[in-house]
């Protein structure tokens, strides 16, 4: 069973994806990981971030693992590259 998720793309991210927000169909239980191939398949050119980006889900940093992600209709996902600044 697929959910609708907004994914919020910052910096980075955004101009990689030329988006900054988009709604997307996925499985309700997916991992992290699993979640980020999706949004590579999506925006192949984010696959630079591979070793760098933090998602978020609901305001919580998850680890791009297999971690377990219970998703729900209409959750936000945040996709977070590296900052930089001084």
């Amino acid at each position: 069973m697929n959910t609708e998720v907004l994914v919020l793309y910052f910096a980075k991210s955004a101009e990689l994806a030329d988006v900054r927000s988009e709604t997307i169909s996925v499985a309700r239980e997916i991992t992290s990981l699993q979640l980020w191939e999706e949004l590579v398949n999506r925006h192949p050119r984010l696959s630079a971030l591979r070793n760098q980006v933090v998602l978020a889900v609901r305001q919580e940093y998850v680890a791009l693992e297999d971690q377990l992600l219970s998703l729900r209709s209409g959750d936000e996902v945040a996709v977070i590259p590296p900052l930089s600044g001084g």
